[in-house]
């Protein structure tokens, strides 16, 4: 039986902290940010844990 790869797209996008949880980055922060207004903008800058209900799923990619 061939060995389980992680899924390169999780790989990406996806990144555990000293503790194990599982970092990840908002959405709506890559173009069309001429009318957002710049507080929106960095609030959006910084990284957000994944939340407890999709940590099971998101591991099961990144540790598969």
């Amino acid at each position: 039986m061939p060995k389980m790869k992680t899924k390169a797209a999780a790989r990406k996008r996806f990144a555990f902290t000293g503790t194990g949880k599982i970092k990840r980055k908002h959405a709506y922060h890559s173009h069309i940010l001429t009318k957002k207004e710049t507080t929106q903008k960095r609030n959006l800058d910084h990284t957000a844990l994944v939340s407890r209900d999709d940590e099971k799923r998101v591991k099961r990619m990144l540790l598969a």
